[in-house]
């Protein structure tokens, strides 16, 4: 097992020999932990001794990430939807450019988390959680022994805006007749999201019973964006939907296409309505928020809710009621002080 030795600095490191180049020179793979405990000294010598045991055993396949990279993908091309393969192809482009000439065997955890560190400055923490979950897969995907102990940054709160009654209300008076009418309600009512409602075709509907099976994508074709209509993402995202008679009216004589938008246009058009009225700024998908926020405020039951949304967990309505809470915090102190007040009052006041 390799040896760590403490630097000047407090940290340890280890050197373990890799391969002897061209001119007949040793080079040597360098791990170091800047941890100066005994602990520290046993995860550096982890570390050196894992990578060492994989190159022995030919793990490594001199490949480097990129490339690795590329054929992991290639291969999910099939079975992933175009919008994740679309994701992972960004986030291979914008964020790890300093992984790319790398070989895989040559990659350390140190190097890992270089990387993340680096953007967790600028970007938020789910979008850093992402890129280190691809970094991994494609890591797994040629050193399955590989252990991970990368630092991520601690989740945020998500910022959720979760529209009232009475501004449902407003943007619904203010859209009575138009384009917009039945999108909203479809949204706010059921909820559907904007992809599975501008791929809602009328043979998917049976009289007031949306049948929830398509869902509209942006797919980059040649540095060209087009919208494809493909089946759900997940089996959960599968759903029958029964709505009110006034919305199932809206929707009685058409046929095709319900809604002739693609989701870019439809949030842009919303955006448009709201910021000409005098209510908050909310966007499009809000309205789902909305929804499971009256459907939970009525005692209907998580799990119907999260069917009729098309959720797979309650992770999204966990944030969505912890909002509602927030919300309702100072109403309630208010109300309870209210009354502990009227306690001392009556109690304490010899003038009464």
């Amino acid at each position: 097992m390799p040896t760590a030795r403490k630097l000047p600095s407090g940290s340890w490191r280890v050197r373990v020999y890799s391969h002897t180049d061209a001119s007949g020179k040793k080079v040597y793979k360098s791990f170091t932990c800047t941890d100066p405990s005994k602990k520290g000294k046993r995860k550096c010598e982890d570390e050196a001794t894992a990578w060492a045991r994989e190159k022995e055993s030919n793990l490594a396949t001199g490949k480097t990430f990129g490339a690795s990279a590329a054929e992991y993908i290639d291969i999910r091309r099939n079975t992933l939807s175009p919008r994740t393969i679309e994701d992972y192809e960004r986030t291979k482009r914008l964020y790890l450019p300093d992984l790319d000439g790398i070989r895989i065997d040559d990659i350390t955890q140190q190097d890992i988390q270089r990387v993340i560190d680096k953007h967790s400055e600028k970007l938020s923490p789910k979008t850093v959680a992402n890129i280190h979950c691809f970094i991994s897969a494609v890591m797994r995907q040629e050193r399955p022994q590989m252990a991970f102990t990368t630092s991520l940054p601690q989740r945020t709160k998500p910022n959720l805006y979760i529209p009232s009654d009475d501004e449902v209300k407003t943007l619904l008076d203010a859209v009575r007749g138009a384009t917009l009418e039945l999108p909203i309600m479809l949204a706010a009512f059921g909820p559907m999201r904007e992809g599975e409602i501008c791929a809602l075709r009328s043979d998917n509907i049976d009289g007031d019973t949306v049948h929830v099976c398509e869902n509209m994508i942006k797919k980059i074709v040649d540095g060209h964006t087009t919208w494809i209509i493909r089946h759900p993402k997940s089996t959960d995202g599968d759903r029958y939907i029964t709505y009110p008679e006034f919305v199932r009216k809206l929707w009685e004589n058409r046929s095709g296409r319900i809604v002739d938008m693609n989701p870019n246009t439809l949030c842009k058009a919303f955006k448009r309505v709201t910021d000409s009225l005098d209510i908050p700024h909310f966007r499009f998908h809000d309205l789902r928020h909305y929804s499971a926020s009256i459907q939970h405020a009525l005692g209907i039951p998580d799990a119907y809710i999260m069917q009729r949304g098309g959720w797979s967990s309650d992770r999204v309505l966990k944030a969505v009621y912890r909002h509602a809470m927030d919300d309702q915090t100072k109403e309630m102190n208010e109300k309870a002080n209210a009354h502990f007040s009227e306690l001392y009052d009556t109690k304490y006041d010899t003038k009464k």
